[in-house]
């Protein structure tokens, strides 16, 4: 904390055992919890609620206003958990009216040139690669995967465990528990490597593979594929949980990948 090339705001709340580099700048009205790193040249403003044991690295912009014409200085915030590391030049929204604030989860991994613009809801043990940009009011799930140069368009939702391929334009939800890929952003089988690494059986990715067959390659729409699971699969915690996901969707579910002629 004692590093006379950085400045830290008096109205700051800094554990003790926080280390700042030089030339960091610190605004009035942020936490930062203990153990977290902060590198040279970031920048964390008005509103920063940063967590235990994170890391920030040089040329990271933390809790700036936000890029919406409709911000009226609201008094918002950004709130990151613990064990979050923000990588190079990384840019991180506070919110604005609609929610109040920004959020990033626990445990995430958030690569460099990342943008989380307003509003945005991230969940735990989150990886966005290089390039990702998230526009404003979209929420992700936990243990989601975005590959780079991913593009996230606002109001958008991504459930948990979806992986979703580099170079994608996210114009609709993305369901929990599959991977997304190609032009436009389509079904493309279930996440099956990133579930077995996180303790899923063979049977429990065996249902969710029944599940989404149904859903995309039985030529029903989505309400009568919805029907249909909810009268034929055995309820259980997956299949509540992509029928609600279908259920709550305002933009709509991306589509299946169809081959064309």
């Amino acid at each position: 904390m004692n590093q006379p090339l950085a400045y830290v705001h008096p109205g700051a709340k800094i554990a003790k055992n926080v280390v700042i580099e030089p030339f960091t700048t610190i605004h009035n009205n942020v936490v930062i919890g203990e153990g977290t790193w902060i590198g040279s040249n970031v920048t964390i403003m008005e509103g920063a609620r940063i967590g235990k044991n994170c890391n920030i690295f040089p040329g990271a912009v933390i809790s700036a206003v936000p890029q919406d014409l409709k911000y009226n200085d609201e008094e918002t915030t950004v709130e990151i958990g613990d064990n979050v590391t923000i990588r190079e030049c990384v840019t991180i929204n506070r919110g604005t009216a609609d929610r109040m604030k920004t959020v990033i989860g626990n445990n995430c991994l958030i690569m460099a040139y990342c943008h989380v613009a307003h509003d945005c809801i991230v969940g735990n043990n989150c990886i966005f690669s290089n390039n990702s940009t998230l526009a404003g009011h979209i929420t992700v799930g936990d243990y989601v995967i975005l590959a780079g140069m991913t593009a996230v368009h606002q109001f958008c939702s991504i459930g948990n465990h979806a992986f979703v391929t580099g170079g994608s334009l996210v114009r609709k939800d993305v369901p929990p528990y599959v991977k997304a890929a190609r032009e436009p952003l389509s079904y493309v089988g279930i996440n099956s490597v990133g579930l077995r690494r996180r303790g899923f059986t063979t049977e429990k990715i065996r249902e969710i593979q029944d599940i989404y067959r149904i859903l995309y390659q039985k030529n029903y729409n989505n309400s009568q594929a919805s029907d249909l699971i909810e009268a034929e699969m055995e309820a259980t915690p997956e299949r509540d949980e992509i029928l609600q996901f279908i259920k709550n969707s305002h933009r709509g579910i991306m589509k299946g990948y169809f081959k064309s002629n």
